[in-house]
């Protein structure tokens, strides 16, 4: 029991430090490529914290574990709208640009439709993979080649925020990364070992416990991300993990070997796509995420892990 409070304690030091390291890099290199906080939040952060997703969906995969390398991402994506953008949204109100917004959602939607498309038939070629693949290469190149002389502050963001040089920006970006994983890593373990000291059952363990788990990265960065003024990176996070999951995670393992799906994953794909559909509803109509759209996206997370639990879904 000690050692597993000893794991908790240091998971909250390297998430929360993780997370400032991830930001702060971020938005330095936001500046020197001119690009926007939400762009750097869609494709530096969304890389960074799809990395484990991607390491689990390609071994499963590989190991003919396919339907865990496809819940895995439907889980995760579902995790990010509802627990990640609701809760960061219930500290700190969450603020898009019109514009933007116009411009990145389709990329979102379009990702969502394709992979409802694509895995409907319960199976996920080369072929497609390759497709999914090449849509993220155009994604990233869309993403990264509209310019702009960002407004982001960086004065005093943390102790780093002096050393200007793109390399160093770069490797606190991948120090960060680093420290979200293993700390959300240390999280899980300790938590899972004292909730199962305590009698607690292995499906509550596995829908609490280890689903927090999987988005503590995204949530993490999202919160400091937020919370240092940069909505629209937090919003970005979310947006390119989601999109990442799904053309870089399912579209690479789906690359290397097919997915062949025994589970019937039609309700979850519409659940996901329902979600996704409404939280860009939600912005379009506000373009902001405060307090009662936070609840909103709490509560649907939580009424789709009740249907889980019912066996409904």
């Amino acid at each position: 029991m000690f050692i597993d409070l000893v794991l908790i304690f240091l998971s909250l030091f390297l998430l929360y430090y993780g997370g400032d390291f991830l930001v702060t890099g971020s938005l330095r290199l936001a500046q020197v490529l001119r690009v926007s906080p939400f762009i750097i939040g869609a494709t530096v952060m969304g890389f960074g914290t799809s990395t484990p997703e991607l390491a689990i969906s390609v071994i499963a995969s590989l190991q003919g574990s396919e339907d865990l390398a496809l819940g895995n991402i439907i889980g995760s994506n579902i995790a990010n709208i509802g627990l990640v953008l609701g809760l960061t949204a219930l500290i700190v109100p969450l603020t898009i640009d019109k514009q933007r917004f116009l411009d990145e959602s389709p990329s979102l939607l379009i990702a969502s439709l394709i992979i409802v498309t694509f895995s409907w038939n319960n199976y996920l070629s080369r072929t497609e993979g390759f497709i999914m693949v090449s849509l993220l290469i155009v994604y990233l190149w869309r993403a990264l080649r509209s310019k702009e002389i960002t407004g982001a502050s960086l004065e005093d963001i943390n102790l780093f925020s002096k050393y200007k040089r793109t390399s160093f920006q770069i490797g606190l970006v991948i120090m960060g990364i680093a420290m979200l994983v293993i700390g959300a890593n240390c999280m899980v373990e300790g938590a899972t070992n004292i909730a199962r000291n305590l009698g607690v059952s292995e499906w509550l363990i596995g829908i609490s416990i280890v689903a927090l788990g999987t988005s503590l990265p995204e949530l993490t960065s999202s919160i400091i991300a937020a919370k240092k003024g940069h909505g629209e990176m937090a919003i970005g996070n979310v947006f390119g993990s989601n999109i990442f999951n799904i053309l870089m995670v399912i579209g690479v393992a789906s690359s290397i070997h097919p997915i062949a799906i025994n589970e019937n994953i039609h309700a979850d794909l519409i659940y996901t796509t329902v979600l996704t559909c409404l939280l860009i509803f939600l912005i379009r109509i506000r373009r902001t995420i405060k307090k009662l759209e936070g609840v909103i996206l709490i509560l649907l997370y939580a009424v789709y892990m009740v249907l889980k639990a019912l066996n409904i879904l």
